[in-house]
């Protein structure tokens, strides 16, 4: 026993030497229409990455108009003034790239990864949209169908597939993140073409934009890319919208139920948690790790290798700019009630609060969380979005670098204090999915 905390112990000092000596070098700074640009310079591969992180997500949208952030996830990539309808992903995949984008509650980040000789293009169609993309009548349309196709197939009719749509609508009564990205297909249905070109002039502007590219590049002949495709664009005179609501505290534990087309039941428990990059906020994740991070994780041991009451469980920080929620899941074995089931969960959470974690354990858990981290810098794709967010969202992009040391300085006395401050009954909403066949009795 001796000799394994011994080799855990070691390869936490391993790891962290690692991650103090893999700083992340960037340059930072501000076009005068005040486009934020950062640029990290990695020569491993002959590769660059061009990103754009627009801080506008399902947060900012008007109650009776949800879903727009996630549609213009697709609606931009329709073309532009310069780039024929339907051309922007060929264009990209002829030069040896590829090319994505995803939306979430606070903003939208699209990302092209091409052969470091290709810099230019990726700059050139970035500005092109973000100056002049393509939002008409036959473009809204067609995206119309793409997107009700997508909540069709990926949430409407999967198993479980309105888990959070369903936990955020429970455990949020005013604030924006009641709603997910996702929105809903009646809202874009009656949405008009006026109401999208809005939505692309308010937010899809310079002074809302981080734009980050790494790999491959040189600084300085970068920097006159960047001034070349972009300093032309106009800064934007109209305010960009940024909830002030606050979710009132919670004081009473919500519930529903939830009839869905599956085959065993499930638990869905929703704490109120602080906002990323608070203090608490570290803290809160190492809870999240410890409790499902991993075959030997507590609730793994617990509810699916002992009990054998579940056949997964799960345990995620949805840490957002705004205060955001603590989820622990978990899918009934066959025959096993969802109310013993919910017993046997808070009974893991109760031995968070009660009990100290030991040195082994608490050891073990700062190991992952520094595995964790360093892998997701391990790529060109990790860092750029890790930049990006970080002087978007949290307002200091050198995070990158030091974030890592906020989480190993979260002590095993802050494990037990976040727990029991905000892993109570009164702040959560508590989900149980029932197959439709137990409706029917």
């Amino acid at each position: 026993m001796k000799r394994t905390f011994l080799s855990i112990l070691l390869l936490g000092a391993g790891l962290t030497a690692q991650a103090q000596s893999n700083k992340i070098n960037f340059t930072e700074y501000d076009l005068p229409n005040g486009l934020h640009v950062i640029l990290h310079q990695d020569k491993t591969t002959p590769t660059v990455a061009v990103t754009m992180l627009y801080h506008v997500g399902s947060k900012n949208e008007d109650p009776q108009r949800t879903g727009f952030a996630h549609f213009f996830e697709h609606l931009m990539f329709e073309g532009s003034e310069n780039v024929e309808r339907g051309k922007y992903i060929n264009m990209i995949q002829s030069a040896g790239g590829a090319v994505n984008a995803n939306t979430s509650f606070d903003r939208t980040y699209y990302y092209q990864i091409l052969p470091s000789n290709q810099l230019a293009l990726g700059l050139w169609m970035e500005a092109d949209r973000l100056r002049s993309a393509k939002i008409d009548q036959q473009g809204v349309e067609t995206q119309r169908q793409v997107v009700k196709e997508e909540k069709k197939q990926r949430l409407d009719n999967q198993p479980y597939g309105s888990l959070l749509e369903n936990t955020f609508a429970t455990a949020y009564a005013v604030h924006p993140y009641r709603w997910v990205p996702i929105g809903s297909a009646q809202y874009i249905d009656r949405a008009s073409l006026q109401e999208f070109m809005q939505f692309y002039k308010t937010f899809y502007v310079p002074n809302n934009a981080t734009l980050t590219i790494a790999g491959d590049l040189d600084i300085e002949q970068t920097k006159k890319l960047v001034e070349q495709y972009f300093g032309a664009i106009p800064k934007s005179t109209t305010p960009i919208h940024r909830p002030t609501v606050e979710e009132p505290k919670q004081v009473e534990e919500g519930r529903k139920v939830v009839f869905d087309n599956i085959q065993l039941p499930a638990v869905v428990q929703a704490y109120h948690i602080p906002a990323q990059g608070t203090p608490d906020s570290y803290a809160i994740s190492m809870l999240t790790t410890l409790l499902s991070g991993g075959q030997s994780s507590r609730l793994n041991k617990a509810l699916v290798d002992n009990q054998q009451k579940a056949v997964t469980v799960a345990s995620i920080p949805m840490s957002m700019e705004n205060p955001g929620l603590f989820i622990n899941l978990a899918v009934a074995n066959m025959g096993v009630d969802v109310h013993d089931l919910e017993r046997s969960m808070d009974t893991e959470i109760d031995r968070v609060k009660k009990e100290p974690i030991t040195d082994q354990e608490f050891q073990k858990l700062r190991n992952q969380i520094e595995t964790n981290y360093i892998n997701g810098l391990a790529t060109l794709e990790g860092r750029t979005e890790k930049l990006a967010s970080y002087h978007a969202l949290y307002g200091n992009t050198n995070l990158i670098n030091t974030e890592l040391d906020k989480f190993l300085a979260v002590t095993k006395e802050d494990l037990m204090r976040v727990a029991n401050q905000y892993l109570t009954k009164e702040n959560r909403a508590v989900l149980h999915y029932l197959p439709k066949t137990a409706q029917a009795r």
